[in-house]
């Protein structure tokens, strides 16, 4: 059931993206994001999308990862989409239904917001399902490092974050099991109104968090027995070179983002 979670998912492989530097993938990230948010043109944004496809179909990653890390953000697209529908007026009118019209800005404005996030989506699935959790946390901890100057210990901080990433899917895996036992014991968590099915869901509150605490403290007992110790100045057995493919992508964001603001796309 955990594979119904593409959130905190690693998928072993030899591509081009999953031999990229851990660090360089982030920050390729994060200067990725702010090209997508600042792109104002259809066409900026679909080149963009087409390369994260492209990026999706090189790193061998089954499309079906790609819908399932859209189901979660599935009814913010839709509220979203229906927000500039009715609220967006410009243009010519398409429908009008009451008091209420469709417009052509609206229309345009809707579908420019969903394109980015799925974009977005797919950048964000590329770095999580292209990078081991440990080298996710390296990569973090070297981008906070100049917190520790002002008293923050990142390294703890980044494996905290990336220990949460990991038991997301573990955690839902929990979820499904608590809810087909309740099934097997005449729960109904499909009919009713959306309260009640919320109603319903109470009962599975308890288990649940009493099984994350008990995970969380096997954990515990698992860092401590190997070690881990807080504070301590921790090597690492295999360190990320930057290769000159690392620098090439890095270079090429940098000429895509100067690329889009000269045009102004």
């Amino acid at each position: 059931m955990s594979r119904s979670i593409t959130l905190g998912q690693y998928l072993p492989g030899n591509s081009y993206v999953h031999r990229l530097n851990p660090r360089l993938k982030i920050l390729a990230l994060l200067l990725l994001l702010v090209l997508l948010f600042s792109l104002n043109s259809f066409a900026g944004l679909f080149s963009l999308l087409a390369m994260a496809l492209l990026l999706l179909f090189s790193a061998r990653i089954p499309f079906r990862y790609f819908l399932k890390g859209l189901r979660p953000i599935l009814y913010i697209v839709i509220f979203a989409l229906i927000i500039y529908l009715f609220f967006t007026k410009g243009g010519v009118v398409l429908l009008r239904i009451g008091s209420f019209t469709i417009e052509s800005e609206g229309v345009r404005e809707g579908f420019f917001v969903i394109t980015r996030l799925i974009t977005l989506i797919i950048f964000s699935l590329l770095v999580t399902l292209t990078t081991t959790p440990l080298s996710l946390t390296h990569g973090m901890s070297f981008f906070m490092k100049p917190l520790s100057k002002i008293g923050l210990p990142t390294d703890e901080v980044a494996m905290i974050m990336a220990i949460a990433l990991r038991f997301i899917p573990t955690l839902m895996e929990e979820s499904q099991r608590l809810m087909r036992a309740q099934v097997s014991r005449g729960a109904d968590f499909e009919t009713g109104s959306i309260f009640r099915r919320a109603q319903n869901l109470v009962p599975l509150i308890v288990p649940l968090f009493v099984s994350a605490f008990r995970r969380a403290d096997d954990l515990a007992l698992a860092m401590e027995a190997r070690g881990y110790r807080l504070g301590a100045k921790r090597t690492r057995l295999h360190v990320d070179k930057v290769l000159p493919a690392d620098l090439g992508t890095l270079i090429f964001v940098i000429i895509l983002i100067a690329a889009a603001f000269y045009f102004k796309l």
